[in-house]
C-alpha cells in the first residue's frame, strides 16, 4: 500500500511540473468519454421517453396500419410496409371495427402538413383528421372551450380542436383562441377547444402541434377519403388478443392479411426501442474514436516523457531501482492521467446532462459510470504499457549518458 502511495504522489508531482502536457493529454481522454457517457445518457433518456408517450396512451391501445411493417418483431422495411403498401383504410372499415365486441373505441387518422393563420399570423401545422373517439384512444384532455362531438362529424362541421403549442405560435395568449376562426389552408374553422399538453409524439408527430377537426370535415384534403392508420382500444387490457383476433377477421374480409397490421403498444415499442439499440450502439462506436485518438495521445506523450526524462531514469537504476519500479512508475502515470480524463468527463457530463434534462429525459446511470472509469483505466494500461517497457528496459549506464 505505501509503494502505491509512493507511486501516485511521485506521478502527481511530475503532473504538476508538465501541467500544460498533463491537461492536453488529459483533454483527448475527456471529450472521449464524455462523448461516450452522454451518447449512452440521451440513448436511455429517449427509450424512456418514447415509454412515458406509449403508456400515457393507455395499455390497451392497438394500432392498425397498412401494410405488414413487423417482421420477427423487427420494424421490416421494404415495399408493403406501411405508407408504401398495402390496404386503403376508409369509413366501411371504421364501420366494421366499430361493431366489434371487444373494441371500446375506434378512430380513424389522417394527417397532412397544412398552413394554419390567424389574422396576420400563419404558421405550418400538423392537420389531425378523426372522429370523437381520438379523445378516449389517446386520452386527451380539454383545458378551455369544449372537445368534439359525434354530431360534429356527421354535420361536417367546420370546427377545431387546438393542441397548446400551435394555439401559443397561432395567437399572443393561447387562452383566447377559443372562439376564434383559423384559416387551414385557407378554408375557415372556429376554434372550439384547448387541449391540456400531453408533451408527447405519435409517429414522430407532436401531439400538441395537431390541429384535430372531424375527418369528414377535411375531405377537401383528403379527396381519396382514406385513413393513414386505424387507432384503437380494447375494452380491457385483458382483452388485447382477443380485440387483435376480431380486428384481423373483420379485415381479411376486404384485404389480405399481408396488407395490414395489427399491433399492440408492446410490439411497436420494442420495435422501436431495437432500433434505438442499435442506433445507439453505432453512436457509441464513433464516440470510441475518440477514445481511441486520446490514447494514443497518452501514449506519443508518454514516450516523451521517457526521452525526457532518460537521465532521471538512469539514476534511478544506479542507486537500485530495478525494472519493475520504473516499468510501474510511468505505468502509473499513464494510468492516472487517463482517470483525471475520465473522471473529468463524467463531471462534466452530469453538468451537461443536468441543463439537458429541462428539456429532455436524459440520465447517467450507473453502468455508464463503471464504462467511464473502466474504459478509461483500461487507456491507461494498453497505451501506457509500450512506453513504461522502453523506460524500464533503458541500460542504467546509458541513460545516466544521455544528454
Amino acid at each position: 500500500m505505501t509503494y502505491i502511495i509512493f507511486l501516485i504522489r511521485s506521478s502527481i508531482d511530475d503532473f504538476r511540473r508538465n501541467k500544460i502536457r498533463t491537461f492536453l493529454t488529459s483533454l483527448g481522454i475527456l471529450i472521449g468519454v464524455s462523448s461516450v457517457v452522454l451518447l449512452i445518457a440521451f440513448g436511455l433518456g429517449l427509450k424512456q421517453y418514447i415509454k412515458g408517450q406509449f403508456e400515457s396512451l393507455g395499455t390497451n391501445l392497438i394500432l392498425v396500419v397498412p401494410g405488414k411493417i413487423l417482421q420477427g418483431g423487427s420494424l421490416r422495411a421494404g415495399p408493403g410496409g406501411g405508407s408504401l403498401g398495402g390496404a386503403q383504410f376508409d369509413e366501411k372499415d371504421v364501420a366494421s371495427l366499430e361493431k366489434a365486441r371487444h373494441l371500446r373505441s375506434v378512430a380513424p387518422a389522417f394527417i397532412k402538413t397544412v398552413t394554419v393563420s390567424y389574422s396576420s399570423t400563419a404558421e405550418v401545422g400538423d392537420l389531425f383528421a378523426s372522429t370523437e373517439d381520438i379523445i378516449p384512444v389517446w386520452n386527451l384532455e380539454i383545458e378551455s372551450g369544449r372537445l368534439i362531438r359525434k354530431t360534429d362529424i356527421s354535420k361536417r362541421s367546420k370546427v377545431a380542436m387546438l393542441g397548446p403549442q400551435i394555439a401559443e405560435k397561432l395567437f399572443t395568449d393561447k387562452e383566447i383562441s377559443v372562439g376564434k376562426t383559423i384559416k387551414i389552408e385557407g378554408q375557415a374553422f372556429k376554434v372550439i377547444g384547448l387541449l391540456k399538453s400531453k408533451g408527447g409524439s405519435s409517429g414522430g408527430q407532436n401531439f400538441d402541434s395537431f390541429i384535430y377537426i372531424p375527418y369528414k370535415s377535411a375531405y377537401t384534403f383528403n379527396p381519396k377519403k382514406t385513413f393513414f392508420a386505424l387507432y384503437t382500444k380494447s375494452m380491457t387490457e385483458n382483452d388485447i388478443n382477443e380485440a387483435k383476433q376480431e380486428i384481423s377477421t373483420i379485415l381479411t374480409k376486404r384485404y389480405d392479411e399481408g396488407d395490414f397490421s395489427v399491433l399492440e403498444q408492446k410490439e411497436v415499442l420494442n420495435a422501436i426501442n431495437s432500433i434505438f439499440s442499435m442506433l445507439n450502439t453505432i453512436l457509441v462506436m464513433i464516440g470510441a474514436i475518440s477514445l481511441l485518438v486520446g490514447g494514443i495521445g497518452i501514449m506519443n506523450i508518454m514516450y516523451v516523457t521517457v526521452v525526457e526524462r532518460t537521465h532521471e531514469i538512469g539514476i534511478r537504476r544506479a542507486i537500485g531501482a530495478t525494472k519493475s519500479d520504473i516499468l510501474y512508475q510511468f505505468l502509473a502515470e499513464s494510468i492516472i492521467l487517463s482517470l483525471i480524463g475520465g473522471i473529468s468527463a463524467l463531471i462534466l457530463s452530469f453538468f451537461v446532462v443536468l441543463v439537458i434534462q429541462r428539456f429532455f429525459p436524459a440520465y447517467i446511470d450507473l453502468l455508464s459510470v463503471i464504462i467511464a472509469l473502466v474504459v478509461s483505466s483500461f487507456i491507461g494500461i494498453v497505451f501506457g504499457v509500450f512506453p513504461a517497457r522502453k523506460a524500464a528496459n533503458l541500460s542504467p549506464i546509458e541513460a545516466i549518458r544521455y544528454e
